[in-house]
């Protein structure tokens, strides 16, 4: 299993959020979550101005094994997707915490962040389900 980056805060349902300097919210799937699914063949990406809500589905990554909705860890709206994956979903597998990014999000309100996993604690959990 890859490193976790230290700037990133997770869901149990293994989504990634990084803050960025804008206050904005970029968000994508584990290096655990990829490789649990294998070659992605399809992304289904949010549309910009959608607003998406802590918890429900704002995307959908498909491999050869299933489809699986992309949770989003905040609420807000959309104000950035990555079309790139449109033509090369496998991005997601080679670069999951860089280029296989999937949405950002403008935060709706900064508390819902205190309520996600610490790298610390997203380590403990996939040790928790490997066992």
């Amino acid at each position: 299993m890859s490193e976790i980056p230290g700037d990133l805060k997770f869901l149990k349902s293994h989504e990634w959020a990084r803050v960025e300097s804008s206050g904005r919210v970029t968000v994508g799937i584990s290096d655990h979550a990829q490789g649990l699914l294998g070659d992605l063949v399809y992304v289904e990406l949010p549309s910009v101005g959608d607003t998406v809500q802590v918890g429900n589905g704002a995307a959908v990554v498909e491999s050869v094994k299933a489809a699986s909705d992309v949770y989003s860890p905040v609420s807000g709206t959309v104000v950035e997707v990555n079309g790139a994956l449109s033509d090369k979903p496998e991005t997601i597998n080679e670069d999951a915490y860089g280029e296989g990014w999937i949405f950002v999000v403008e935060l709706d309100d900064k508390e819902q962040l205190n309520d996600l996993l610490s790298p610390d604690d997203y380590a403990e959990l996939l040790e928790d389900d490997d066992h």
